[in-house]
């Protein structure tokens, strides 16, 4: 009796280790994330919002750029194709689960037969009848079934962070697209305006040759100042109509006929907001959440892998009923089924599958640091565009200053022209650097807000698992390779 529950509680043990699940290894080890961000911040930021909302647009006040994020959300195609992914990962769920339960079918079958034999009359002629069904269940002793629905759920996870991912990467683009467009519309009018002083100057020098005051070099070197400023017109011109049709591709429409109303960046904001602790990031940034489930599914492959080795244990049955004669015909039975030699195909799934997590897991690792590194660059960018446009902006109101005066001079023959081209080169030059880099500024907003997870987060996320491991519970990396305890 001894040897007997000896006997019976081996297998119990060996049957409940095989069907556990084992803890999904973790790639973080303490101080791999900081305590705090160490880029420079603005003094705006010391009041500014903890984290961005997640309609984070409606604040840059540019009236036209809500409409266009909400259209971009329901029609931008990259965004409907993620979505239809997230369909097809929530079918393979259903596929998965199936095997879960026992599949039953019925049949049924009709037929007549008769004989005729020669030189008598009439025959022998017979209807049949039957009805039946079969049935048959796989037994999941080894929790194969189950690992394979779990890697399944866990893809289907991953697809939905894959589609705010997408998410918020359209909802950046669209508003840098459309700040593009509008910086290179500034330009052009800026450009526009240049022409037109240099083509006042023209005037004047035009006017001095005439009466002999000023030289027909003086004449040369101005025209082709002007030639040269109507150059940057057409290059300007074609950079915008390719933003606006980008914009309009995100936007998910033709890019014909598709355009904005306003012309200039004055009047533009970018909020400014605040980070808040790095630990905190990793719950708010939706591809730190993709490659987690990415890596909950390898490791549930890795489990169906090691339960694939174990016996498969299936449960049949039929029932056949005949109508003529009548007759009921029944069958029950089990069946085992254990590889015995496979030419090494079990073991490669699961050196496959021990290298896939492993893969994964380092690609989780790597999502993190890169996610640390968006914020702490974005941060940084921020704060040195805004003091660089500071002083290119009181650069440019002394360019501004300086010219008028050299023009001003030269209408009254106190300077010559040289002094008036080299005032008006670095007045256009500043005024398109100021542009630019007021373009940057607002695109470094943009980037920071997407860094920071444009307001998502995984506690207020409704697919997020309820047992969504911590990325600060730490587990040696190399117990990837083995696939656990």
């Amino acid at each position: 009796m001894k040897l007997l529950l000896r006997s019976c509680s081996v297998t119990a043990l060996v049957l409940g280790l095989a069907a556990c699940t084992t803890p999904v290894p973790q790639a973080l080890h303490p101080g791999d994330v900081p305590s705090n961000f160490t880029a420079p911040t603005t003094a705006e930021t010391a009041n500014a919002p903890l984290w961005p909302a997640l309609a984070w647009w409606d604040g840059f006040s540019a009236p036209e750029l809500p409409p266009l994020e909400k259209t971009a959300l329901e029609e931008n195609l990259d965004l409907l194709a993620a979505k239809a992914r997230v369909d097809q990962a929530h079918a393979r769920v259903g596929i998965s689960e199936s095997a879960l339960f026992p599949s039953l079918n019925a049949n049924g079958n009709a037929s007549r037969s008769g004989t005729n034999i020669a030189g008598l009359p009439g025959g022998n002629t017979h209807n049949n009848f039957s009805v039946g069904g079969q049935a048959s269940y796989e037994v999941d002793l080894w929790g194969l079934n189950r690992d394979q629905l779990r890697a399944a759920e866990e893809s289907e996870l991953g697809s939905r962070y894959a589609a705010e991912t997408t998410r918020l990467t359209i909802t950046a683009d669209v508003a840098n697209t459309y700040l593009q467009v509008l910086a290179l519309r500034q330009r052009i009018a800026i450009s526009k305006q240049n022409i037109a002083a240099a083509q006042r100057i023209l005037a004047i020098t035009e006017a001095k040759v005439q009466n002999g005051v000023s030289s027909n070099l003086e004449l040369a070197q101005q025209r082709a100042v002007v030639a040269g400023q109507e150059a940057t017109i057409p290059g300007l011109e074609e950079q915008e109509r390719e933003a606006r049709y980008a914009l309009a591709i995100l936007l998910g429409r033709a890019p014909e006929g598709f355009s904005v109303n306003e012309v200039k960046l004055d009047g533009i904001v970018a909020p400014a907001v605040r980070a808040g602790l790095p630990t905190e990031l990793l719950e708010r940034r939706p591809d730190v959440a993709q490659a987690e489930a990415s890596l909950r599914a390898a490791h549930a492959n890795v489990d169906a892998a090691r339960a694939a080795f174990f016996p498969h244990v299936n449960l049949s049955g039929s029932i056949t009923q005949a109508f003529n004669p009548s007759t009921l015909a029944w069958s029950i039975g089990a069946s085992l089924l254990q590889s015995v030699f496979d030419g090494g195909n079990l073991a490669s799934q699961s050196d496959l599958a021990k290298a896939q997590q492993m893969e994964l897991l380092v690609t989780y690792r790597k999502t993190v640091f890169s996610a640390l590194s968006d914020t702490e660059s974005a941060m940084g960018q921020v704060s040195s565009l805004q003091e660089q446009e500071r002083l290119v902006t009181i650069q440019e109101q002394n360019a501004a200053e300086a010219y008028r005066i050299a023009e001003l001079q030269y209408r009254e023959g106190v300077t010559d022209l040289l002094n008036v081209l080299q005032t008006q080169q670095t007045l256009f030059n500043t005024q398109d650097n100021l542009v630019q880099i007021r373009l940057a500024r607002l695109q470094a907003g943009v980037s920071l807000y997407r860094a920071l997870g444009g307001g998502w987060t995984v506690a207020t996320d409704p697919n997020a698992p309820e047992d969504r491991f911590s990325p600060l519970h730490y587990f040696p990396i190399a117990e990837a390779i083995t696939g656990g305890p």
